[in-house]
């Protein structure tokens, strides 16, 4: 059976890497004119300075059309290439996630399959989309003109409890993982066997996404987690009290440990209206630190979304928004593309420290939790 114990120590490369950010306000090089429109200003940030959407429900949608074409345009969903150019999207993590009550032998399955689709998807649209597993590869894809498409995140109950598992399903692209709905990842928190699966998503580089999970899940996650972990859908309680958003304690953790809270444009969750995201984004941003906030579109997924901001082609409203609120361009680069390029480069930096010190883990569910 596999070493339980957590070999990575926090050393001083470890705890270091998320920090190399915290100069960029500093060094930051303006690059647009502070006396012109906000929207005009806007779109000037977001040609530099794209949008990394962290959630996007595409993959589930396509798979009710029976013909579409994303290159050219599709009224029939809220994401397509020509809307991703016009709203400055650089790169967006595609969700895996399935229907509620598929579990086992089932959920593995149709996880598969999403990811089949996916890459069948990005290969019929080449124009316009690419896979990317890392920064690099994201930043790329933006400066070829194509938007970069992350695998995740998926549901747990796609590993089937097998590490095995998880580490076919990186093998195969997949990102990030969100940590609930199964025995492991409960309202109780995290098994002993949970602790191993973050352990091996740690070795592998797949970033843990704890938007639904229990708080119990949540805070053991970020005491175990030498990588950054992500919220893909969550924003302040204390602004709209709905069972995703964080409160302010959380929140803070959060930002202690360097993690991402990214805010979702819906209505349930943030508010009918622009200023109603805006001013959740300025919560998170005062409580969590400007490093610590990011965009969910949550395109896709079936929710509603608030006025102007009803699909891909949107962010450049939200982003005016925030000028007249006064937020720097510095902090406007952190919240749309450098703190998804930090924390996706803090998850590959973790894995390969771990790499060096822990093999793949052999644990069974049976054996950790009985």
């Amino acid at each position: 059976m596999a070493d339980l114990q957590d070999e990575l120590n926090t050393t001083a490369e470890v705890g270091e890497l998320p920090r190399l950010l915290e100069d960029v306000p500093e060094l930051y090089t303006p690059v647009s004119d502070p006396d012109t429109e906000p929207l005009e200003r806007a779109h000037a940030i977001l040609a530099v300075h794209p949008v990394a959407d962290g959630y996007s429900g595409l993959p589930w949608a396509l798979r009710h059309l029976p013909w579409f074409d994303l290159e050219l345009g599709e009224s029939a969903v809220d994401t397509d290439v020509p809307r991703l150019r016009e709203g400055h999207v650089g790169a967006l993590l595609w969700s895996l996630h399935l229907p509620e009550g598929l579990a086992g032998d089932r959920a593995v399955g149709a996880t598969l399959e999403q990811l089949d689709l996916v890459k069948t998807v990005v290969r019929n649209h080449p124009e316009g989309l690419r896979l990317a597993c890392t920064a690099g590869q994201t930043t790329d894809a933006h400066n070829c003109g194509r938007a970069a498409v992350l695998l995740g995140p998926a549901g747990a109950a796609a590993l089937g409890d097998s590490l095995g598992i998880l580490r076919s399903l990186h093998a195969l692209g997949l990102r990030a993982l969100t940590l609930s709905g199964v025995s492991w990842a409960s309202e109780a928190g995290l098994t002993r066997f949970g602790e191993e699966v973050l352990r091996e998503m740690n070795r592998l580089g797949v970033l843990a996404d704890l938007s639904g999970a229990s708080e119990a899940t949540m805070r053991r996650a970020l005491a175990v987690s030498k990588a950054p972990v992500l919220f893909t859908r969550s924003a302040a309680r204390a602004l709209r009290p709905h069972p995703a958003n964080l409160p302010d304690d959380l929140l803070a953790e959060l930002g202690a440990a360097k993690g991402l809270c990214m805010v979702p444009l819906t209505a349930e969750q943030t508010g009918p209206t622009v200023r109603d995201v805006a001013d959740h984004l300025d919560h998170v941003r005062a409580v969590a630190g400007a490093e610590c906030v990011g965009l969910s579109g949550t395109f896709d997924a079936g929710t509603a979304h608030p006025q102007e901001l009803g699909d891909a082609s949107c962010y450049p409203h939200l982003v005016a928004e925030l000028l007249l609120r006064g937020w720097e361009e510095a902090d406007l680069a952190l919240l749309t593309w450098g703190n998804v390029q930090r924390v996706l480069r803090g998850s590959d930096f973790t894995a390969r420290a771990a790499q060096q010190r822990r093999q793949p883990s052999t644990a069974k569910i049976a054996e950790l939790d009985g």
